[in-house]
C-alpha cells in the first residue's frame, strides 16, 4: 500500500486535531491524500481509547468509520481470546511445534455446571503465546478490521482470517504483519462459500453484519449477514466450537432459540458496566440428545478498571437456576450448597420471603445492591438472590437488599441512609441538605428527568437515591452512599 511521504507527515502532525476542522481548512497539495489522512487521523483518535495497543503501533493502517465502530474493543477482544483457549483446553487439543504457525495456547477450564460469581483483578493481557504450545486451527468468517481476529490468533497453530470486502482484506494483510502476525492466512471471499469449502476447523468465529442494503440497524440473528441460521448445520459440522457475536440488544432466549439446540454457552459481556456483546458458543447436536433436554450455561460478565465481575447460571426447560456454588476471589463461599438450597436466613426475609430487619436504627435494610449490565441483561434475579442469600427489594425492582454487608456481590453495593415515602414531610426530612444526587429509577412511574425536577435536585454528588417501589406498591425513594 503506498502512502506518499507528505501524507504520512500530515498524519503524523495533526493525529490530535479535529477532523472536520482539518477537512475545511488543510491545505491541499498534489502529494497529500488528504481524504485518505482524515480517515486514519478519524480511526486513530478512536482507537486511543478503544484499541489502545493498535494505537501505540506505528504503521497501522484503520478503515473506515463505519469499521471502526463494529470493532471489538480490546477488553472484549481479550475475553473472547481467553474464551477461545478455554474451548479448546476442554477439547484437549494436541499441541503443535512453534514453527508451526502464529498463534497463542490454551488456559485452564473454568466449572461448566455450577453457578459460579468471582471478581479477579487481572486486566492485563496475558502472554499466553510465551507460556504454553501452539494448537489447533482458528477461521475468523468475518474478519472486518481484525481485532478480533488479531487477538485470537495468536492462540493456535493455523489461523484463517476471511472477508468478503477487499479493502479490508489490503488492511488486515499490511496490520496482521505490523502486528507479528504475518503468517496469518488472508482470504477475500464470502463466508458462506468459503466454509462450504474449508478444512475443518477446532473453533470457527463469525461476526454477523447488523445493518441492513440501507445502512439501517438490525437485531435479529435472522435479519444480519452473513445468515448465520441458514448455515447452522454446516458451520457446527465444520468446529469443534462455534463463536457467534451478535448485538447486546437480542434477547438471549430468542437467540437460544433460533439455534435449533446448538448453543451450549452464552456469553452477556460488559465493559465499565455498559452490555457490548452477546456471545453465543455452538456445537453440533448429538442426536441422542433432544433439544428440549439441552443446558445452556449463561455466563455474565462485567470488565472493569478494577477486576472482572463473573456471574454463572444455568438455564434449561425448567428456566434459569443456581445449580452449584458460588464463590468469590477471596475463595470464600455463599450459602449455596452443592444441590442449590440456600441456608436459611432470618436477618433479611420473614416466612413469606418480605424484607424485615433487626436493626437498631429504624431502616428496613441497611445494604442496597444494583446487579451490573450483564445480569440486568441476563434476567438470572431468582439465581443471584440465591447465591448471595439477598432477598430483591419487591419482585420488579431488580434491587437487592441485606443487613448486613455481601462481599463480592457482582454489581454496586450501597449503604442506606434512609428510606422515604413521596409524601411532602418524608420527602423533606429525607432530603434534607441534599442539593445535588445520582438518581436511579426502577420500577417507578417517574423517568429520572421527571423526578429530578420534581425533587428540584442537580446532578452528581456523593449522594445516590433509588426510586422504586416496595411489595407493598408503595412509591419510595432510597438515599444511600456507594460503598
Amino acid at each position: 500500500m503506498e502512502i506518499s511521504q507528505q501524507t504520512r507527515e500530515f498524519i503524523r502532525s495533526h493525529r490530535t486535531d479535529d477532523v472536520r476542522d482539518l477537512a475545511l481548512h488543510a491545505k491541499r497539495t498534489p502529494d497529500l491524500d488528504l481524504p485518505w489522512a482524515l480517515d486514519q487521523i478519524a480511526g486513530w483518535q478512536t482507537a486511543r481509547t478503544k484499541l489502545p495497543q493498535w494505537a501505540d503501533t506505528d504503521g497501522i493502517i484503520y478503515p473506515l468509520h463505519l469499521s471502526m465502530e463494529q470493532c471489538s474493543s480490546e477488553p472484549t477482544a481479550r475475553y473472547k481470546a481467553e474464551l477461545a483457549t478455554r474451548l479448546m483446553a476442554s477439547d484437549g487439543a494436541p499441541a503443535q511445534s512453534d514453527i508451526a504457525a502464529h498463534a497463542q495456547s490454551e488456559q485452564s477450564d473454568e466449572p461448566h455446571d455450577t453457578t459460579v460469581s468471582t471478581t479477579t483483578a487481572d486486566t492485563a493481557a496475558p502472554d499466553i503465546a510465551s507460556a504454553a504450545p501452539r494448537r489447533g486451527r482458528l477461521i475468523d468468517l468475518t474478519g472486518g478490521f481484525g481485532v478480533d481476529f488479531s487477538t485470537m490468533a495468536r492462540n493456535f497453530a493455523q489461523a484463517v482470517y476471511v472477508e468478503r470486502q477487499p479493502d479490508l482484506c489490503d488492511i488486515a494483510r499490511h496490520n496482521l504483519d505490523l502486528l507479528g502476525l504475518g503468517d496469518a492466512q488472508v482470504v477475500n471471499a464470502d463466508a458462506a462459500s468459503f466454509l462450504a469449502t474449508a478444512e475443518d476447523a477446532d473453533i470457527i468465529v463469525i461476526d454477523p453484519a447488523r445493518r441492513d442494503e440501507h445502512g439501517g440497524r438490525t437485531f435479529a440473528i435472522a435479519d444480519c449477514t452473513p445468515d448465520i441460521l441458514g448455515m447452522l448445520d454446516l458451520l457446527t459440522a465444520k468446529a469443534g466450537h462455534v463463536l457467534v457475536k451478535l448485538s447486546p440488544m437480542l434477547d438471549w432466549h430468542k437467540a437460544v432459540e433460533d439455534c435449533r439446540g446448538t448453543v451450549r454457552e452464552v456469553h452477556i459481556v460488559a465493559v465499565a458496566n455498559e452490555c457490548k456483546e452477546l456471545l453465543l458458543v455452538l456445537r453440533g447436536q448429538p442426536d441422542a440428545v433432544p433439544v428440549e433436554d439441552v443446558t445452556v450455561t449463561v455466563h455474565c460478565v462485567n470488565i472493569t478498571a478494577r477486576g472482572t465481575e463473573r456471574f454463572t447460571v444455568a438455564a434449561d426447560a425448567a428456566g434459569v437456576h443456581a445449580v452449584g456454588t458460588a464463590r468469590h476471589s477471596d475463595g470464600a463461599a455463599t450459602g449455596v450448597t452443592a444441590g442449590g438450597t440456600v441456608a436459611e436466613d432470618s436477618s433479611t426475609t420473614d416466612a413469606d420471603g418480605d424484607p424485615v430487619s433487626h436493626a437498631d436504627d429504624g431502616l428496613p435494610f441497611r445494604y442496597l445492591y444494583e446487579p451490573n449490565a450483564a445480569i440486568m441483561k441476563a434476567g438470572c434475579f431468582a439465581a443471584l438472590s440465591s447465591a448471595f442469600r439477598v432477598p430483591q427489594l419487591a419482585p420488579n425492582s431488580h434491587l437487592f437488599i441485606s443487613d448486613t454487608s455481601v462481599e463480592g456481590f457482582p454489581g454496586r453495593a450501597f449503604r442506606v441512609a434512609t428510606v422515604m415515602t413521596m409524601g411532602k414531610k418524608d420527602l423533606k426530612r429525607g432530603l434534607s441538605g441534599l442539593m445535588h444526587a445520582n438518581i436511579a429509577t426502577r420500577n417507578f412511574p417517574m423517568s429520572v428527568s421527571q423526578l429530578r425536577g420534581r425533587l428540584k435536585l442537580q446532578d452528581g454528588g456523593d449522594a445516590y437515591l433509588f426510586a422504586t417501589t416496595d411489595r407493598d406498591d408503595r412509591r419510595i425513594i432510597i438515599r444511600a452512599t456507594h460503598l
